[in-house]
């Protein structure tokens, strides 16, 4: 008999962020839209920093700032605001990232447009935030910042040429900042989710009919949830893990232990 796919966990908050600042980058869907909501209920102020508005703006913990991270001025307009409004920054999560679907194709043929775009959110977008979040944190003498990776950052497929290069970046930059302040009492970590299950994923599932093929190739049987990348970077952020810094936490359903991803799926 074979067993069947382990369940989506409904668990509830196992974290008290309670009196700690968090900004989110990208926080207004997806794997972006579940830490707001996770840090909300850990009872964290958060601020969300998108171009597309906040949904939920009922919410008494998240403030929305309109903001385009591959702009710098936003990133620091951003970390002040944070500081303004609250008087500290606890957390920064560099989630706010593009793959679009005109970039699923062979080097010669990317558009230049796209390249850039994706190169300034991904990676520029992330260097800015992160250049004025850790200033902040310096002067705080602690604090954690989490870049929201990829599997593609491990193990990538056809038709890729610049996503899985960018994500390898931001992994990078975790090992890097991790290391030069760490003596500043600030902890650096990058996150690399699998598929998962957003409307960015859902879209060009929906476009290539791959959900279920792509399930089964996970060894857990399934892709996985917004929440499930919301848990470990809760988690992270949390003093339980308090000697983790400098490194990667792959939350892809064992996808990534299988070797190879054999097709250009997107996996966040």
């Amino acid at each position: 008999m074979t067993s069947q796919p382990q369940q989506r966990p409904q668990g509830s908050v196992r974290y008290d962020h309670s009196g700690r600042v968090v900004l989110v980058t990208g926080g207004s869907n997806g794997i972006g839209l579940a830490i707001c909501r996770g840090f909300s209920q850990a009872g964290a102020s958060v601020l969300c920093a998108d171009i597309a508005e906040y949904p939920d703006l009922n919410d008494p913990h998240v403030h929305f700032v309109r903001s385009d991270v591959a702009n710098p001025s936003d990133c620091q307009h951003a970390v002040e605001l944070a500081l303004e409004k609250w008087g500290a920054l606890d957390v920064l999560v560099n989630n706010a990232a593009i793959q679009p679907a005109s970039s699923y194709v062979r080097l010669e043929d990317l558009k230049t447009q796209d390249f850039e775009r994706m190169l300034a959110i991904n990676f520029s977008g992330y260097t800015f935030m992160a250049q004025h979040a850790l200033r902040a944190m310096r002067k705080q003498q602690c604090g954690v910042v989490i870049n929201i990776a990829s599997g593609q950052a491990h193990r990538t497929t056809r038709g890729v040429p610049v996503y899985g290069p960018i994500k390898a970046a931001n992994v990078l930059q975790a090992m890097q900042w991790g290391v030069e302040y760490a003596r500043d009492g600030i902890r650096v970590l990058s996150v690399s989710p699998g598929a998962i299950d957003t409307p960015l994923v859902r879209a060009t599932l929906e476009a290539q009919g791959g959900e279920r093929e792509l399930a089964n190739r996970h060894p857990l049987g399934r892709i996985g949830t917004p929440e499930e990348i919301a848990n470990a970077v809760l988690w992270l952020s949390s003093s339980d893990a308090s000697f983790i810094t400098g490194t990667d936490l792959a939350v892809d359903g064992g996808l990534g232990a299988l070797g190879a991803f054999a097709e250009p799926y997107p996996m966040r």
